[in-house]
């Protein structure tokens, strides 16, 4: 339960980077729903790796393997919320700014559970939960 709440804190401090990237880059750069939703979530990646790794995780592998495998996670979990958002927007109706909420449940189930059981696989001992 711990690193779930961790994981949720470090979610909620890189949503809000995160969400503020796209719709400044929507609001000012003039990107659309796809291209802004894509360079928050990059810039969200790092942010996202370290904290993780270091704090959610407590991953003490070679970074050499975990951060292709969270890439690899961000990948699919992208995937699941730019979907989400262009359903959201285009099919739906819904607001740009208000359908890049709703990819947010899906990247969290997939990071959460992509993070502990595939990418940070070595926490430092005695940190794993049962």
């Amino acid at each position: 339960m711990d690193q779930l709440l961790r994981f949720l804190t470090v979610g909620l401090a890189n949503t809000a980077v995160g969400l503020g990237c796209i719709w400044g880059a929507m609001r000012f750069l003039g990107l659309d729903d796809g291209a802004a939703n894509a360079l928050g979530y990059c810039i969200g990646v790092a942010v996202s790796f370290t904290l993780n790794r270091a704090w959610t995780f407590s991953d003490v592998g070679a970074v050499s393997k975990s951060l292709p495998r969270w890439l690899i996670v961000t990948v699919v979990a992208y995937l699941a919320n730019l979907v989400v958002v262009l359903v959201a927007h285009r099919s739906m109706g819904v607001d740009p700014y208000l359908a890049q909420l709703f990819g947010i449940p899906p990247y969290t189930a997939i990071g959460f559970l992509g993070g502990r059981f595939f990418a940070f696989r070595q926490p430092a001992r005695g940190l794993r939960e049962a």
